[in-house]
């Protein structure tokens, strides 16, 4: 099956060419990195490495996300989602995109809870909101993620059943609970998590940062959890 890989990137100038060198050949058809607005030399190493590089000046993880769809190759079967910070491992690709290409899932969400992750990798916070997310979301929707994950494949033709539309630090938990609201087929994977390649997380590395996003993701799923199928 073709598949595509998206990238969103912000001021990744001093990762973002690492990442591009990971990646594992003949995988991908498509390699989108969408710059998010940012103030360095991101997109020019993205571009300098052969990487399809795309404009989206509104901040947001799923302002990128959505922009990046929009280049899709017309005969993309599955999107993969990576981060540009270095912190995913790229060759791991393979293993989120396997599940779908053998037709028993439709999204595979790489689970850092159930790899292995090096030591400061993940903030104790982000793990605790994490936990706090997948309890909530195995309450109100019967099943066990047991991460959000930004590193995950979906079958295109399912992602567009889902109608995405948040534009932030909502975008992988809206995903989740959709899928499972139209009844996806899902699948955890184990994946590494690496520290960061160079600086601060935009989210996690910052209090304000964290409260924001736990308070979106928490509010998107008390919004999916409460409303009609």
């Amino acid at each position: 099956m073709k598949a595509a890989l998206i990238i969103p990137a912000l001021n990744e100038e001093r990762s973002i060419g690492q990442v591009l060198k990971e990646i594992p050949p003949d995988v991908f058809g498509q390699v989108i990195v969408v710059d998010n607005g940012s103030t360095d030399q991101t997109a020019t190493v993205a571009r300098s490495l052969g990487a399809l590089v795309i404009e989206e000046p509104r901040r947001g993880y799923g302002s990128a996300c959505l922009r990046g769809l929009d280049y899709l190759d017309p005969e993309t079967e599955i999107v993969v989602f990576l981060d540009a910070d270095g912190s995913d491992v790229p060759a791991e690709a393979p293993r989120l995109i396997q599940p779908i290409s053998e037709g028993h899932a439709d999204l595979v969400v790489g689970s850092r809870e159930l790899g292995s992750r090096e030591p400061g990798a993940l903030a104790v916070h982000q793990r605790m909101g994490n936990r706090l997310a997948v309890v909530l979301t195995r309450a109100l929707y019967g099943f066990r993620y047991t991460d959000l994950g930004p590193f995950r494949a979906i079958r295109l033709s399912s992602l567009k059943q889902l109608e995405m539309a948040d534009r932030n630090y909502g975008w992988t938990i809206e995903m989740q609970i959709k899928a499972l609201r139209k009844g996806l087929r899902v699948e955890e994977v184990p994946v590494t998590c690496r520290r960061r390649l160079a600086g601060d997380s935009k989210v996690s590395g910052t209090f304000a940062g964290s409260v924001a996003a736990g308070v979106k993701i928490l509010w998107t799923i008390a919004r999916w959890g409460f409303r009609e199928a």
